[in-house]
């Protein structure tokens, strides 16, 4: 397995129907692929539109089955062709009246590795979430992966430290966190977050936001996602706030081991003083 994994992020505006924004996202996948990327990941619930600004029975339309639904059947197909793992946030639906807001993880060569369920679920204006999401209830799984040992936490779980720690005590090298987050809300949190987190854990995060103002609601999403290292350092530049893009990065998977020994936060947890934390 490589030391450096090239990884790459989309964060995209919305199309207007589901179609197009599938295909726009394959063209960014053919892209990072030409680019030498062997992981890419894409933005919350990426093939809708951020339909939780209103709260409207006519959007439980976008949800559908993982992983025998069609979008996750489609990105086995572009794993298999590209030859990337690919991380496919969607809107699922596991049963009637059973929706969550889930990422599924698919290897290089296309096969299903498994799925995260995003655990907390906010429901303030613009982000009515819980109209529309189950809580998470698979845990925080980490998928042992062609390139290496890869999480997800999806959007609102990143105000979450636990989460993080989960994903790092079970190995996690590289955390994706996929999001729709807009400027007035959150945007002094969305550089300083992830950053901790990752210094935190001792991992690499890519952050990934969407970009622009879409038709069922105000919300500007801004955009600036990013690439992450263990000791906090943006590896390369933020994307735009404004603009699409792809961002292609290199990561040395070695310097979560460096940084691991020199700081030593694993070897100085104390679980068993920990246990007020899980109380009621």
């Amino acid at each position: 397995m490589a030391t450096v994994v090239r990884a790459a992020l989309v964060q995209a505006t919305w199309t207007g129907d589901t179609d197009s924004m599938i295909a726009k996202h394959e063209e960014h996948a053919r892209e990072a692929a030409r680019q030498g990327a062997k992981v890419i990941g894409f933005q919350e619930v990426f093939n809708a539109p951020y339909f939780c600004q209103v709260q409207e029975p006519e959007h439980y339309r976008w949800a559908e089955p993982v992983p025998d639904g069609p979008t996750v059947r489609r990105m086995q197909d572009l794993a298999r062709e590209t030859g990337m793992v690919i991380v496919v946030p969607v809107f699922e639906v596991e049963g009637a009246g059973f929706y969550y807001n889930t990422a599924a993880v698919i290897d290089a060569d296309g096969s299903y590795l498994g799925k995260y369920r995003k655990h907390h679920i906010p429901q303030v204006k613009g982000f009515w979430e819980k109209y529309y999401f189950r809580p998470g209830n698979i845990g925080w799984p980490v998928f042992d992966t062609a390139v290496g040992k890869v999480g997800v936490y999806i959007c609102y779980d990143r105000h979450f430290p636990e989460g993080w720690r989960q994903l790092g005590l079970q190995g996690a090298q590289l955390v994706y966190n996929p999001s729709a987050t807009h400027r007035g809300l959150s945007s002094h949190l969305w550089q300083l977050e992830q950053p901790a987190a990752a210094v935190a854990n001792e991992y690499f995060v890519a952050a990934i936001n969407r970009v622009g103002i879409e038709e069922y609601g105000d919300n500007d999403f801004y955009g600036t996602s990013y690439f992450v290292d263990p000791r906090g350092q943006f590896v390369g530049d933020v994307a735009s706030d404004k603009e699409e893009e792809l961002v292609v990065r290199d990561l040395d998977f070695d310097l979560i081991e460096t940084v691991r020994q020199q700081w030593a936060f694993y070897r100085d947890r104390r679980p068993d003083a920990y246990d007020g934390l899980v109380q009621p």
